[in-house]
């Protein structure tokens, strides 16, 4: 009988130990909380700085981490501002003047729109996975996994490291944050109202606060996502940039 007790039990244990994710699992959601193979979303934007605010409602398309599309449809000034990604490329289309202009890699780092979030945010010119060594460090809450990383030598950025924090639970990110090369931490992003989208369990707002500058914000809100979706194969193309078709 002891045997027959002891077996199953110790199973058991190495059944949940094998369950813990790895650093690499947790690291590689973070970066595909938004995407799969293909994506489609409706969103929000609220900008807030000491002396004014800007709403903005967008669209944005996705196919892996290579491809991404987004178009302002509001407020009317600025319908049809378009951002274009293809793998290292990037392009912005301003309707008024009717023309594309070329991102270049120096301005990945710059802000998209006048929001505290970054051209490399928005469209993931790089990813978290490829360009960062990563490792689990110690943190106060027993709950999360706080994970550290660390740009590669090859790794165009300003940060010096990013923090995860994870759910134990779930993997799901509930903070990322971002220090500078000394060291500083200069800004954080929180993610909170999980629900299910798409079929898929996500933080529907993301809220990043600049603390080099009290008083900036940036909000996004997923008001609807759709993964696995079939698009026209003229989305990615400069042509339906200038178009929107």
């Amino acid at each position: 009988m002891r045997k027959l007790l002891f077996l199953p039990l110790a199973f058991f244990a190495f059944t949940l130990f094998a369950a813990e994710p790895t650093v690499e699992e947790i690291v590689k959601k973070s970066d595909e909380l938004y995407r799969s193979a293909t994506s489609y979303a409706e969103m929000e934007m609220q900008i807030e700085t000491p002396d004014w605010k800007r709403n903005m409602r967008l669209k944005a398309w996705t196919e892996g981490m290579k491809k991404t599309f987004i178009t302002i449809l509001e407020p009317k000034k600025d319908a049809g501002i378009g951002t274009l990604k293809i793998d290292t490329e990037m392009w912005n289309y301003f309707p008024k003047i009717n023309k594309v202009m070329k991102i270049p890699p120096s301005m990945m780092m710059g802000s998209w729109m006048g929001s505290d979030f970054t051209n490399d945010d928005l469209v993931k010119d790089s990813t978290l996975l490829d360009d960062y060594t990563y490792k689990l460090i110690a943190g106060p809450d027993a709950t999360k996994y706080y994970i550290e990383l660390t740009p590669k030598a090859k790794t165009a950025t300003v940060w010096g490291r990013i923090v995860i924090v994870a759910n134990k639970g779930d993997y799901l990110p509930v903070a990322q944050e971002f220090y500078d090369e000394k060291g500083v931490k200069v800004r954080v992003m929180s993610f909170r109202e999980v629900k299910v989208m798409g079929g898929k369990k996500i933080p529907t707002v993301m809220e990043l606060q600049s603390l080099t500058k009290p008083g900036n914000k940036t909000t996004i809100i997923y008001k609807e996502i759709l993964f696995d979706v079939l698009y026209d194969p003229d989305t990615f193309t400069l042509r339906n940039l200038q178009k929107q078709r």
